[in-house]
């Protein structure tokens, strides 16, 4: 083989000028190439001497990059120099070969640098199975090395500052993520969110000019103390999901009146009918009493739980959100909001929802049937398990007491035939009718305005928070902020109790909803980064630490 044309298949295999291949050893998975370097002359490394005298030479093996789907292994001549310095310590050296190979590596620059890309894409385990399917043999730890390795990203100058808390186990334990919303960029990871971390980092960033935040204490009070020149910016989706929350009690407080009026607005439908007769069962029915709790076990979980519910509207009346008060109790967000919905901290309840599921594909039936005079629970069941129902008759039972108007006696014909449909607010629920308040009239399609202007009709108070609402939602949507006094003054003079929460919290932080109402700049950035943080988590099945979570973050594809 000529000198031209072992330069030719050099290139073929992508190696450097200056490497030539002496000959190719091909199998059916493993492909072994045998290359050297041709420069006469290199240099030492110490004193930067050239040197032309070889005075021997050794063999390297290194793993390079597959070929047509095989692994490949470079067998490398290296020859070792005698230094002409006289006073140089290193006599004798060996030849560097930086573009292919680095000191004492066992594989080539570029096949390091496709490991590294695989495991900031795939991790260790999953690494592997990808590896393996391009050619390329490797291990967990060798792939984790590589991604450890690599340098942290500088932030370089960072002027317009998201910030937000991520879990590293739901409701228990949680960091924090910074992210440059000019460039779109995660900063840097934290290891918690607690004041003092978060402001120690912004205190090496004296550029910061906004920092978007959430409505939590913690990233304010870090804010004022890391980032005192900075304008404090609070995030519109958390100002909407608080008011959200806030509507939901409302409603919630609100629906006894609400049902009461479509009680009385069915009633009134069903005289004019021409009879006095029980109205017509429907799906929309409240679980009965809870019976007393025995046991002093169980007293005094339900004494703890009461407890920390008391406390729970302790720090609900001082204004505290939903996240603020998960993380003084040390309790789920998402519990949270459940008590504060439901008024109770009792759990029988949810369970005997989830007993309630088998039973749920035959509730259709059994209002027909109900509807039809049969209120024989008996029968009933009888009928159930002719058409396949495994469940106790318990459920039944209970859920033929609580069908409003229960009574020992059937419905005549003639009654039956006159029976008028329930309207549609028998079936109101807070947690539905909230989109209705928050949305704009303009994206609800005619069955919704109908219901919404219903509810509205039945409640004072829903009316009234109606319209604060979308003033609120009008602010968020067009950044309106010089409306906001305003609109605390209306709600203040409106002597609702739970929106009088939400202008204390408000006030406390009204520079930076202010700020919020008015600059363009959002959390969503931030969000978004999040949600790509939770999935590389969970990627990891949880078995790595914050370490290399990190790296992964920083150095994400």
């Amino acid at each position: 083989m000529s000198c031209v044309d072992m330069r030719i298949l050099a290139s073929c295999f992508g190696l450097p000028e200056n490497i030539v291949v002496t000959s190719v050893y091909p199998t059916t998975f493993m492909m072994s190439i045998s290359i050297a370097c041709c420069d006469p002359v290199t240099l030492c490394p110490l004193c930067q001497q050239p040197s032309e005298r070889v005075h021997s030479k050794y063999q390297r093996t290194v793993a390079d990059v597959p070929c047509g789907g095989r692994r490949v292994l470079l067998l490398l001549t290296v020859r070792k120099f005698i230094c002409h310095t006289y006073d140089c310590p290193r006599s004798i050296f060996t030849e560097r070969l930086a573009d292919l190979v680095q000191s004492y590596a066992r594989m080539t620059n570029r096949l390091r640098e496709w490991i590294e890309v695989i495991g900031r894409a795939a991790g260790g385990e999953m690494g592997v199975r990808l590896a393996e399917r391009l050619g390329i043999c490797t291990s967990p730890t060798t792939i984790l090395r590589r991604v450890m390795a690599l340098p942290t990203p500088p932030a370089g100058a960072v002027f317009v500052l998201g910030i937000d808390d991520w879990s590293f186990r739901r409701g228990r334990k949680f960091g924090t993520i910074l992210v440059d919303l000019t460039t779109h960029t995660v900063i840097d990871l934290l290891p918690d969110r607690t004041a003092e971390t978060s402001a120690a980092w912004m205190l090496a960033h004296p550029e910061i000019e906004v920092v978007s935040r959430d409505r939590g204490e913690e990233y304010a009070s870090a804010a004022r103390i890391g980032a005192p020149q900075a304008i404090q910016c609070a995030d519109r989706f958390h100002l909407a999901q608080n008011l959200t929350e806030i509507v939901e009690e409302i409603l919630a407080r609100c629906r006894a009146e609400i049902r009461k009026a479509s009680k009385e607005t069915n009633s009134s439908s069903e005289q004019q009918a021409g009879g006095n007769k029980e109205p017509t069962a429907s799906f929309d029915t409240q679980p009965p009493a809870l019976d007393p709790l025995a046991g002093s076990a169980h007293q005094a979980h339900h004494a703890e739980r009461s407890d920390r519910y008391q406390q729970l509207l302790e720090l609900r009346n001082e204004g505290h959100t939903s996240k603020e008060i998960a993380r003084r109790l040390g309790m789920a967000e998402r519990t949270i909001r459940r008590w504060i919905t439901r008024g109770i901290p009792y759990e029988k309840a949810e369970l005997r929802c989830k007993r309630r599921k088998r039973f749920d594909p035959y509730l259709p039936y059994i209002t027909e049937r109900w509807n039809q005079g049969e209120q024989n629970g008996q029968r009933l069941f009888r009928e159930l398990q002719a058409q396949g129902y495994k469940g106790g008759a318990g459920t039944l039972y209970r859920f033929l007491r609580s069908l409003r108007g229960y009574s020992a006696s059937p419905q005549s014909r003639a009654e039956r035939a006159q029976a008028v449909p329930e309207v549609p607010l028998q079936q109101f629920s807070a947690q539905k009718a909230v989109w209705w308040f928050v949305r704009d009239l303009s994206d609800l399609n005619e069955t919704e305005r109908e219901e919404l202007a219903a509810i509205r009709q039945a409640s004072s108070t829903a009316d009234i928070v109606y319209g604060l609402v979308q003033d609120f939602m009008g602010m968020i949507r067009r950044r309106e902020g010089e409306q906001l006094d305003a609109w605390l003054e209306h709600v203040r003079s409106s002597q609702i109790p739970e929106l009088q929460k939400l202008v204390r919290s408000i006030k406390k932080d009204k520079a930076a909803v202010l700020a919020g109402l008015t600059l363009s700049h959002n959390n969503g950035q931030v969000e978004g980064q999040n949600t790509k943080l939770k999935l590389i988590k969970r990627m990891m099945y949880g078995r790595a630490g914050f370490p290399l979570l990190r790296q992964r973050v920083l150095h994400a594809l």
